[in-house]
């Protein structure tokens, strides 16, 4: 029996193209010039690629990937389980949209949701499985297999890997090992006789895990079409594009995908000038010229800003600029609890939260700043920390923020567990997030019970910082879905209120979709980063350019104030690990 021709599966952020199925260049040509906008497919094992390539130099690359292969027969998984996770097939189309979620934060392109869902159902040649939290149902990774053996009668026997993702945020150490495991174990089964994956060549923690579990490099290369998604591959950045913290690369990034002009002017400070259509810009990551000095220092001073905002309506916790005598003490007497903070700052810099005894109010003091410095002090409010990001007078995303924790797992002590978990969190965030192993992470291990060279229980959750901040290891959770209409006003109004185009407007709130809520502070520069998979660089990009042309991606989150599940939407593709 003849092996079929021109094969081609589509996985919804992009077409597998099967290079050994087609015997003319020309009509290989076709199908890779019918790339859909937005999409990102890859031609794997054509005879001779670079012969192709240079026929055609215009149009096509060679990926700067490398391809890895295990063979099954033979292989034995190791043994390691990840406490409280399952993997299994996704069970709905939500579970599908829940997936780009995961590709988004990994920067990875999305695929059409519908039709991984109609792949789910009906093409057995396509294997999606997923990650889950077993105690809240929540998608924790994800990995995709193609049966070559099914998709084509491949005479080798073969199957493939794509698209293993693990969410930046999540706590438990393993789920990418424990997805591609559990994928050659279900190859395994079906008797193949290889997996095969593709890897960007600087990838190097995957190619680590890879590696690990047996796979070796063979001399496979891949095909891709030269289009905006792709150009990183084929063209030289901009000058220390690469050194970019995260919050400043989604804007820099978001801006080359349009043809936008991007200049780094200081890569360690974050500063970029972008040019289009005869108008240029400067920036600092979020932070551009076109917020106004006066918005800036109405936003730096945190007792301005709750004057300001107060004014205009919003609800304020109760609150005093500190005097360092007994005024304080009698203030925390009054409340019950309070927060200390330097009037100024950012990152969660000098601020303790909930202190209850007088003694902690002074040591509190004294970390904000204290005698001589401007300190306020505001009452604890029971609640979520919820961060709001507000664009050109409309809310674009919204976030839950949670204190670091640490997971036990029978062995590690809490120490250790400190310390993997943020040399995890480091990672994700590009160095951005890290869990100091300090004062305040000793006294919160204690309040919780603990010493940190003790063990912690397997599957015991222990909370090692106070506050919510990302830039000491706290997690982001979104929850624009579920965000109350009257939260969302409140952080529209005391934007308009400060006069400032793009902030983070930070609330207390017992539920996000409850009407009750503290204000607590606005962020001039707030970290668009954190809140993939909202489209928050292109809101930005479209305010500075709204000329500009933004990527069509075949799924995006339902924005902010429209009903529907976001499982449907205009088109994109996934990206490879």
């Amino acid at each position: 029996m003849r092996t079929p021709r021109n094969v081609v599966q589509d996985l919804g952020w992009g077409r597998l193209v099967m290079g050994q199925t087609f015997d003319d260049p020309e009509s290989l040509g076709e199908v890779l010039r019918a790339e859909a906008s937005g999409r990102r497919d890859i031609c794997l094992y054509l005879g001779a690629p670079h012969v192709f390539v240079s026929q055609h130099p215009q149009e096509y690359f060679i990926d700067p990937s490398f391809t890895y292969r295990v063979e099954l027969a033979g292989w034995r998984p190791p043994a390691r389980e990840v406490p409280g996770v399952s993997v299994r097939a996704p069970d709905s189309a939500g579970e599908c949209a829940e997936m780009n979620r995961v590709y988004v934060r990994n920067h990875m392109v999305p695929a059409d949701v519908a039709l991984m869902w109609h792949n789910e159902e009906h093409a057995a040649s396509v294997l999606y499985l997923v990650a889950v939290d077993d105690a809240t149902g929540e998608v924790l990774g994800t990995v995709t297999g193609v049966d070559h053996a099914v998709l084509f009668d491949d005479p080798e026997g073969g199957s493939s890997l794509w698209c293993l993702a693990v969410d930046p945020a999540c706590p438990r150490p393993g789920v990418g090992e424990l997805l591609v495991r559990t994928l050659l174990e279900l190859f395994q089964e079906r008797g193949r006789a290889y997996v095969d994956l593709s890897v960007i060549h600087d990838n190097l923690p995957a190619i680590r895990l890879y590696e690990k579990l047996g796979f070796v490099q063979v001399p496979i290369l891949g095909i891709k079409r030269k289009n905006a998604i792709n150009e990183h591959l084929f063209t030289a950045a901009p000058d220390d594009l690469d050194h970019l913290n995260p919050y400043a690369r989604i804007i820099a990034d978001e801006a080359i995908r349009r043809g936008i002009n991007v200049t780094v002017l200081d890569a360690e400070g974050g500063y970029l000038r972008l040019e289009y259509g005869g108008r240029t810009v400067a920036m600092r990551e979020s932070l551009s010229e076109l917020t106004s000095a006066v918005a800036m220092s109405r936003c730096d001073d945190k007792r301005i800003t709750r004057k300001v905002v107060s004014a205009a309506g919003v609800e304020v916790a109760r609150g005093r600029t500190a005097t360092f005598d007994e005024d304080d003490h009698a203030f925390l007497d009054q409340v019950g609890a309070v927060v200390v903070k330097p009037a100024s700052g950012e990152q969660g810099q000098g601020i303790t939260v909930n202190v209850t005894g007088h003694a902690d109010l002074d040591e509190a003091l004294a970390r904000a700043g204290g005698s001589g410095t401007s300190v306020l002090l505001e009452e604890q409010c029971a609640g979520d920390d919820l961060r709001i990001v507000v664009i050109d007078g409309a809310v674009v995303a919204a976030a839950v923020r949670h204190p670091a924790e640490v997971i036990g797992n029978g062995t590690r002590t809490v120490r250790e567990l400190i310390i993997a978990q943020s040399r995890r969190r480091e990672a994700a965030t590009g160095g951005e997030s890290r869990i100091p192993l300090d004062e305040l992470t000793e006294a919160t291990v204690r309040e919780e019970g603990w010493d940190l060279d003790e063990v912690l229980p397997r599957g015991e959750h222990l909370r090692v910082r106070r506050t919510a901040n990302l830039h000491t290891g706290g997690t982001i959770h979104d929850v624009t879905d579920e965000l109350h209409p009257t939260l969302a006003q409140a952080a529209v109004t005391a934007a308009a209120a400060l006069d400032i185009p793009v902030t983070g407007i930070d609330l207390m709130v017992p539920r996000v979709d409850g009407e009750k809520y503290v204000f607590i502070e606005a962020n001039e520069r707030p970290g668009l980063a954190n809140h993939e998979p909202r489209p928050t660089a292109r809101a930005y990009i479209d305010f500075l350019f709204p000329r500009s042309m933004s990527t069509s991606w075949a799924w995006q989150p339902t924005p902010p104030g429209r009903p529907g599940p976001d499982t449907t939407g205009p088109g994109d593709a996934v990206g490879m690990p």
